[in-house]
């Protein structure tokens, strides 16, 4: 029987937080965090495929998707006030231990998560989350850290590109072996999104927080060191955003880690779905047995 996906939304912290559930409530948990400039409409494929032994929960951060979004003077659009959000739903649902599947912004979303508490993290899936400073693929993140250092006209120029529908559709197709297999849709979607007025200061606000991610990098390979955490890395290897050497940097504290290089790019879920799924349901059955 194929798993219902129910789409859902619940109050945290007086914002409307919608989410993706499926599977059993006393199966164990697996929290998909999505990453820029999507929602946990990339999920829409993988949650049924693992519903039938997982209980799986995808929102969308505050600011994307059918999540609430505030206006800038009424949210602070820091990591820090997402990861919070992500954690007040998660109260909010009853999840005590899970796994995390992260992408992008997922990623260190999921770290603060396990930095504060890490003993509730029982496996990460990181599908071109980065936790290490070689993954930072220096022709794009170059721009990012100016103009976080020094806002303005000249240092906000790129950004904005980043919010324009070709570098939108540039993230889905780039590196991908095959570009037929990914739909426009993806895209199409996206972008409508991101062209909510309005919008854009938002997403250049988050672009600004960005270093503070990187500044979490130490402790967060603590915490790697300290726990040794199960970790699956199924990353596209033609990613221009975080490239490969993101993927091979976590053996560097996690020498245990698997890790599969995908014929792919930033989204490699949607050319490698049936790959991925099978990475993840062989390691969570392992990890999690």
């Amino acid at each position: 029987m194929f798993p219902t996906v129910h789409h859902r939304t619940a109050t945290v912290n007086g914002l409307d937080v919608f989410y993706r559930e499926a599977g059993d409530p006393k199966a164990p948990a697996v929290v998909l965090l999505h990453g820029f400039p999507t929602s946990s409409h990339m999920f829409r494929n993988l949650i049924p495929a693992l519903a039938d032994r997982y209980h799986v929960i995808a929102p969308d951060h505050i600011g994307f998707g059918q999540s609430a979004m505030p206006a800038l003077q009424d949210f602070p659009y820091t990591f820090d006030a997402l990861a919070e959000v992500t954690s007040g739903l998660l109260q909010h649902l009853g999840i005590g231990r899970f796994a995390t599947y992260v992408q992008d912004y997922g990623a260190p979303i999921a770290w603060r998560l396990a930095l504060q508490t890490p003993e509730r993290i029982t496996a990460i899936i990181t599908q071109n989350g980065n936790a290490y400073e070689e993954g930072l693929v220096k022709s794009f993140w170059d721009g990012l850290f100016a103009y976080a250092a020094a806002p303005g006209p000249d240092t906000e120029a790129p950004m904005r590109a980043a919010l324009s529908p070709e570098v939108t559709r540039w993230q889905y197709v780039n590196g991908v072996a095959d570009p037929s297999l990914v739909s426009p849709d993806n895209w199409v979607h996206d972008q409508a999104l991101l062209d909510r007025p309005g919008n854009d200061e938002i997403q250049l606000k988050l672009f600004r927080d960005y270093p503070t991610n990187v500044e979490l990098y130490p402790a967060v390979h603590q915490y790697f060191r300290d726990s040794q955490v199960p970790l699956l890395a199924v990353w596209g290897a033609g990613d221009e955003l975080f490239g490969p050497d993101g993927a091979t940097a976590f053996r560097q504290d996690l020498p245990d880690a698997e890790i599969h290089l995908l014929e792919s790019g930033h989204f490699a879920l949607e050319s490698h779905l049936e790959a991925i799924t099978q990475y993840i349901r062989d390691f969570l059955a392992q990890v999690l047995a």
